[in-house]
């Protein structure tokens, strides 16, 4: 049994949040400078170069890439042989909250959603726990913005749907969204389990290495055709026309009953943000 004071957790979550929302990824850099090689349109090759930009200052300079910080969703997987000294949900919080105020990140986060009066310190996280082997704890935390999430979707397919009602309700839902979710764009699908658990599958999908495909072949095959017929529809960089629409789709499945067909679809803007460390 390995114990783990919250401390370090509350240190370890402060630290990937300061990360998160001022430096991208490699994958999500190397991207969006292989987008602005292939772009063909004009206003879309110059918006690129501007995006590119934007992410080179907000690293050098350690600020903010966005002004939206986001709401912090956090997938936390703990291994059962951990023990966590504190309370951990507290402790994932006060990083947070620190976290926003060293770094003078936006707080988004209202108490109430009906009353909407501001916590004021970007808390409550959303929090998806996962009990596995071993004892370490791998964290992965991902900034969520509005402007994207405000354009997700779920649909409850019939199984006879298939291939075909998947493909055709990703493709709307990225083409009725348009320009407002900050294209070029991550889109995370999650196919299966039931209605909540296909949008945990979603929302893990869209924080998933660019660089990974899915492991199982039609569906490696499923996230390929997908990308292509997103970027056949011409919404291109920020909505003003252009060939990349999308950097990738990745997706996620799930078990599912013998009568549904549950399919989610999450969207990620071009500054797909998430940080992650293992707690050895």
């Amino acid at each position: 049994m390995r114990e783990i004071n919250s401390i370090e957790i509350t240190k370890a979550i402060k630290g990937l949040c300061l990360a998160a929302n001022c430096k991208l990824g490699n994958d999500v850099k190397q991207a969006l400078e292989n987008a602005q090689e292939i772009e063909i349109s004009p206003i879309g090759k110059n918006t690129l170069n501007q995006i590119i930009a934007n992410y080179k200052i907000a690293e050098t300079e350690n600020i903010a890439i966005c002004q939206d910080t986001g709401m912090i969703v956090v997938f936390i997987d703990i291994g059962q042989d951990v023990h966590i000294s504190g309370n951990l949900e507290d402790a994932i919080n006060q990083g947070i909250r620190e976290s926003y105020k060293d770094g003078y990140f936006r707080n988004s986060v209202v108490k109430d959603p009906i009353t909407r009066e501001n916590t004021n310190d970007n808390t409550p996280a959303i929090i998806h726990y996962n009990i596995v082997p071993g004892e370490n704890i791998k964290i992965i935390v991902a900034p969520k913005g509005f402007g994207s999430e405000n354009m997700s979707k779920i649909k409850m397919l019939k199984p006879s749907d298939g291939v075909t009602g998947i493909t055709d309700f990703v493709i709307e839902t990225i083409d009725t969204a348009g320009s407002n979710p900050c294209p070029p764009i991550v889109v995370g699908v999650g196919i299966g389990g039931t209605m909540e658990k296909a949008s945990i599958l979603a929302k893990f999908a869209a924080v998933r290495s660019i660089n990974t495909y899915n492991p199982e072949k039609h569906i490696e095959t499923l996230e390929k055709e997908l990308l292509e017929k997103i970027n056949k529809l011409g919404i291109g960089p920020m909505g003003l026309g252009g060939r990349i629409t999308a950097l990738k789709v990745n997706i996620e499945t799930f078990p599912t009953h013998i009568a549904g067909l549950p399919v989610a679809v999450n969207i990620n803007c071009h500054a797909t943000r998430h940080a992650e460390i293992i707690l050895w």
